[in-house]
């Protein structure tokens, strides 16, 4: 069985690379689940470049839609053909833990719509969305209230089982501690036919088993031609102030002479010039482009290169990112990692082909029963 699979907000292709590896043949059948990509869409130039290169074959393969998602003609068969299964990572500015935090009444917030509104017209088998976890808490709780229960109920008769559940990635074998929200959401007449997804036990529960920042990076060594690994250079004050810094530590850190010292007032970010702690999992990639925020090597004094950030995100060594240095940066900072995506896409067709997996009960808070009730209860507090 092949799943035909729409994409919305496709960035460099880290969900679209989990699904197309992720194949699952029927021990008594011999029967293959699989995913291919038939179309998608982002508004990013050179995210759409580096999916379409790395998914398709070519930059410019044109089923790859690059625009505004607002320009879409959703429901038409002739630009966006029949699909069978549909992901799609919204815009997380909004919901981010960092920033204003508008939620749904920001610029990005209200993007998950047209997510709904592919569902409402192709009816899907299954889908899969993901956010930070920020969303959760988004307009006092009642944003993801909203995007839950239109999820579950898109409209025009198609319906939704939905299993929201934060990831810890780095429990995932994923060398980051990355933590979001992916919601998957099965046909309610297939549920009924016996497809249930549960969500996929953690394969590196025990933190001292996580995978670490350092055998992510040099297991093994990257060559030095490989694609985008330009090593980056600092000025000599910045490269001075790293030599003072520990792994694990920020430019907050104590021991830094007081000359070489950032001067800043306000809020301090702890990612700050922060030093990767080789003993553990990286903490959170992210695209942001602000000098001191490119996260730092443990040992040598500087920046990581784009494509030892890459390998935190679980990107191969082949897959190529197209941009500049700071559009790469960007692409591989907003990616979900493919190796963390692929656990949960096989989980996916495993279900499908009613296969037994192990796994875990989703996180309670997320669910839309518990958080209706608590919504409730705090109406009623009101009076």
């Amino acid at each position: 069985m092949i799943f035909r699979k729409g994409e919305l907000f496709n960035g460099p292709g880290g969900l679209s690379l989990a699904a197309k590896n992720s194949k699952i043949i029927h021990p008594l059948t011999g029967e293959q689940f699989s995913i291919e990509h038939v179309w998608s869409n982002d508004f990013d130039i050179n995210a759409c470049r580096t999916f379409a290169y790395n998914i398709c074959g070519d930059e410019n393969h044109p089923s790859v839609i690059c625009g505004p998602v607002q320009d879409l003609d959703i429901g038409n068969r002739d630009t966006l053909p029949e699909i069978d299964c549909f992901a799609f990572g919204f815009p997380c500015n909004d919901y981010s833990q960092v920033g204003e935090k508008k939620g749904i009444s920001g610029k990005f917030g209200p993007l998950y719509s047209y997510g709904v509104n592919v569902l409402k017209e192709y009816k899907p088998k299954f889908f899969v969305a993901e956010n930070v976890s920020g969303l959760q808490s988004a307009n006092e709780g009642k944003a993801f209230i909203k995007i839950l229960s239109e999820l579950e109920n898109p409209g025009n008769g198609v319906e939704y089982e939905i299993t929201p559940n934060l990831y810890k990635f780095e429990e995932y074998g994923i060398p980051q501690a990355r933590h979001r929200i992916i919601i998957v959401g099965i046909r309610k007449d297939l549920v009924k036919k016996g497809v249930h997804f549960k969500v996929p036990a953690p394969i590196t529960p025990d933190p001292q088993n996580y995978k670490t920042s350092k055998d992510a990076i040099e297991n093994p060594p990257i060559p030095k031609d490989a694609f985008n690994h330009d090593i980056p250079v600092h000025k000599e004050r910045v490269v001075q102030m790293l030599k003072h810094i520990p792994p694990g530590k920020n430019a907050w850190y104590e021991g830094i002479p007081e000359e070489l010292q950032l001067n800043v007032k306000g809020t301090r970010l702890s990612s700050i010039y922060k030093k990767l702690d080789p003993s553990r999992p990286a903490y959170t990639v992210t695209g942001s482009g602000g000098g001191g925020t490119h996260m730092y090597h443990w040992k040598e004094n500087r920046a990581l290169t784009n494509r030892e950030r890459a390998r935190l995100q679980t990107f191969p060594d082949d897959f190529e990112f197209l941009g500049t240095k700071e559009a790469v940066r960007k692409q591989i900072g907003m990616a979900v990692p493919p190796a963390g995506a692929q656990i949960i896409f096989e989980a996916i067709l495993k279900s499908f082909a009613q296969i037994p997996y192990d796994y875990v009960e989703a996180t309670n808070k997320l669910q839309l029963d518990f958080l209706i009730e608590k919504e409730n209860a705090k109406q009623l507090k009101l009076f």
